[in-house]
């Protein structure tokens, strides 16, 4: 069974199976139709549709909540029966960028207690380059009853994160957004700019190839044990954020895949924790050193 990345020709062995389920997770922040629009007009054979802002996130509490907040218990547990999944299926999940949105779902199910969750390497893309089946034809998946047993320790909230600061003793904190958004240069989705105190870039594009695929575990691993100084040696020891707590998901599986131990995810990430006056803002290159000594990161409070 697959669980972090599955290729397009192990995927392909699943074609017809009724214990794999395919979900197709492909969206467009620009065009928020534009994914179940791509998904009508062809995807993998039987497979279901996820929509990033209908299903894999709750409502957005202005002021309290990231731009993407986890669903609640009972939402999460609907769309897993939704989707057909249980303990035993063999789900792969996919986009048409790389990962980035289909690993939001891979982490959701894996939170729910599922083993068998694969993102399809290189995705959309990479499933019609290599001239695959495809289909139109829509074919809601028969409903689970399966019961999620939710791995609360995966997720780290914003008062943890502010607990930790003051009292000096933060995990390794990894940011997965675009180096000029983390070192406060440009930001095109919040209302400010920075990163939080302490934290390295880890950008999930640098995860890829050029053609949208991972690296291979070996490059993923040094390079990621280097961005975090070696300091990611336990399990949870580190804490993945990104701009709303999708593209983090990105992270964990690369750091998964690379045989590293896996972050824990702050789902309410950057757009959370600016959204508060009180709480602490860094600019620059950040450094490793600072999760103890922020005087020369901290550049304002917002």
């Amino acid at each position: 069974m697959f669980a972090t990345l599955i290729t397009v020709g192990e995927a392909e062995q699943g074609i017809g199976r009724t214990d794999w389920r395919f979900v197709d997770c492909r969206f467009n922040l620009r065009d928020l139709g534009a994914g179940r629009a791509a998904y009508h007009k062809g995807h993998i054979p039987r497979a279901v549709y996820a929509h990033l802002d209908e299903d894999l996130s709750g409502p957005i509490v202005d002021g309290k909540s990231g731009r993407h907040p986890l669903p609640d218990d009972l939402s999460m547990t609907a769309l897993v029966r939704r989707l057909g999944v249980d303990a035993r299926t063999q789900v792969v999940v996919y986009d048409d960028v790389g990962g980035r949105i289909a690993a939001r779902l891979w982490w959701m199910l894996k939170y729910a207690g599922l083993e068998h969750v694969a993102v399809l390497d290189g995705g959309w893309p990479a499933w019609t380059a290599a001239a695959m089946q495809q289909e139109l034809t829509v074919v809601p998946a028969p409903s689970s009853d399966y019961t999620p047993s939710f791995r609360r320790a995966q997720v780290v909230s914003t008062s943890m994160l502010e607990g930790w600061l003051s009292a000096g003793a933060a995990p390794v904190l990894l940011d997965a957004r675009a180096p000029e958004r983390f070192r406060g240069e440009v930001e095109p989705l919040d209302p400010v700019a920075g990163h939080i105190p302490g934290a390295a870039s880890s950008p999930c594009a640098a995860s890829l190839t050029e053609d949208g695929t991972f690296r291979a575990p070996e490059s993923l691993r040094e390079a990621l044990a280097e961005v975090a100084s070696g300091d990611v040696t336990e399990r949870g020891a580190s804490v993945a954020y990104c701009g709303s707590g999708v593209t983090a998901c990105h992270l964990i599986l690369a750091m998964e895949y690379a045989g590293l131990p896996s972050p824990r995810l702050y789902p309410g990430s950057w757009s959370e924790w600016c959204s508060h006056a009180g709480r602490p803002i860094a600019t620059g290159p950040g450094s490793r050193s600072t999760a103890n000594d922020l005087s020369n990161d901290v550049d304002r409070k917002k």
